[in-house]
C-alpha cells in the first residue's frame, strides 16, 4: 500500500508545486501581452470587472502534467511495466489534442484579436477527429471494451459497434460540457478536483496504476490552478485548460471501462450542458426562455447568487453524486 501512495503523492504534489510555479511566472507574461478575457455585454454585467484578467491558463497546469507523466512513463518503462502506458498515453493524448483546440481558439480571438476564433462548426470536427483517433487507437490497443455495465447491477450489456457510436458521442459530449462549465471564477476547478479524488479512490482500492497516474495528475494541477483561478480569479484557463480536462475526464472514465460513472460524478457537466440545449431549443421554437441565463451558473448569478456560493454549491453537489458514482460501480 505504501508503494501505491508514493505512486499517487509524489506526481501530485509534483505536478502541484509546478503549476504554482508556473502559474506564478506565466501571468504575468499573459498580462504583458494584454491576453485578457472579453466580456461580452450579453452576459452578466457584473462580469464586465473581469475584463483583462489574463486567460489561456490552462497552460500552466498542461505543462506539469505533460513533464511529469513523461517522466513517470520513462521511469515505469525501465522497469519492465510498459504495458501500463498505452492507455495512460493515449488518454494524456486526448486530453493534449483538445488541449490543442481550446489554445488554437483562445490564440486567435486573444492574439491575434479576431472576433470568434474557431467556429463552433470547426471545434466539432476538430473534437470529433481527436476522438475517433482516441477510439480507434483504444481499440488496436486492446484497451476499449464494448460491453456497457449497467450502474447499481453487475449486468452487462455487449453493445458490439453500437459503443464506439456511443463513445464518439460520450467524449465530444463531455469534452465541451466541461467546456460549458469553466463560466464563473473556480468553478470547473473545483468540481473537476473533486472528480479526481473519486478517480483516485477507484486508482488506489483496483491498484490501477495508470488511474492513479491521471487522478494524481487532475487533483495536483486542479488544486494548484486554484491558488489563482479561486474567487476573485487571477486567471482563467479559457478553452485551452477547460477542453484539455474534459478530454483527460473523460479518457479516465473509458480507462476505468466505467464511462457512465460520469453521468452521476460529473452531474454539474451534465447539468451545464443540458440547460444550454434546453435555453436554445426552447427559445428557437416558442421565443422563451426557461432560464434566466444559461449556462446554468449563470441563471443562478441573476438569481442573486454570489459566485462562490455558486461554487460551493455546485462542489457539494458534486460531492454528493461522486458518493452516488461510487456506490453505482461498487453496490
Amino acid at each position: 500500500m505504501a508503494e501505491k501512495l508514493l505512486q499517487f503523492f509524489i506526481p501530485c504534489l509534483t505536478i502541484f508545486v509546478l503549476t504554482v510555479a508556473l502559474s506564478k511566472i506565466i501571468i504575468p507574461i499573459l498580462k504583458s501581452h494584454k491576453v485578457g478575457q472579453r466580456i461580452l455585454d450579453i452576459g452578466p454585467r457584473w462580469h464586465k470587472g473581469k475584463e483583462g484578467t489574463p486567460t489561456m491558463g490552462g497552460v500552466c497546469f498542461i505543462i506539469p502534467i505533460f513533464l511529469v507523466l513523461a517522466a513517470c512513463a520513462f521511469g515505469f518503462a525501465f522497469q519492465g511495466k510498459s504495458y501500463i502506458l498505452e492507455p495512460l498515453a493515449l488518454t494524456v493524448a486526448l486530453a493534449i489534442f483538445n488541449g490543442m483546440i481550446g489554445f488554437f481558439d483562445d490564440y486567435r480571438k486573444l492574439v491575434k484579436k479576431e472576433n470568434q476564433g474557431l467556429s463552433f462548426m470547426q471545434k466539432i470536427v476538430l473534437q470529433s477527429l481527436a476522438a475517433i483517433i482516441y477510439i480507434m487507437l483504444m481499440v488496436r490497443t486492446n484497451s476499449l471494451d464494448t460491453s456497457l455495465r449497467i450502474p447499481f447491477t453487475d449486468d452487462l450489456v455487449e453493445l458490439g459497434w453500437v459503443y464506439y457510436i456511443f463513445a464518439f458521442v460520450f467524449i465530444v459530449g463531455m469534452v465541451n460540457s466541461v467546456n460549458l462549465t469553466d463560466g464563473i471564477d473556480g468553478l470547473a476547478s473545483s468540481v473537476t478536483l473533486i472528480i479526481g479524488v473519486l478517480f483516485a479512490v477507484f486508482a488506489l482500492t483496483t491498484d490501477d496504476l495508470p488511474l492513479t497516474l491521471i487522478s494524481a495528475s487532475i487533483i495536483g494541477a486542479t488544486a494548484g490552478f486554484l491558488v489563482y483561478n479561486a474567487y476573485p480569479a487571477r486567471v482563467f484557463m479559457g478553452d485551452t485548460g477547460s477542453l484539455f480536462l474534459g478530454g483527460f475526464v473523460t479518457g479516465a472514465a473509458f480507462m476505468m471501462n466505467e464511462p457512465l460513472i460520469i453521468f452521476f460524478a460529473g452531474f454539474i457537466y451534465v447539468m451545464e450542458a443540458l440547460s444550454d440545449i434546453i435555453q436554445v431549443g426552447c427559445y428557437k421554437m416558442t421565443k422563451k426562455r426557461v432560464f434566466k441565463m444559461a449556462p446554468i451558473h449563470h441563471h443562478f448569478e441573476k438569481c442573486g447568487w454570489s459566485e462562490r456560493k455558486i461554487v460551493a454549491v455546485f462542489s457539494l453537489l458534486t460531492v454528493a453524486f461522486c458518493v452516488i458514482a461510487w456506490f453505482s460501480v461498487n453496490l
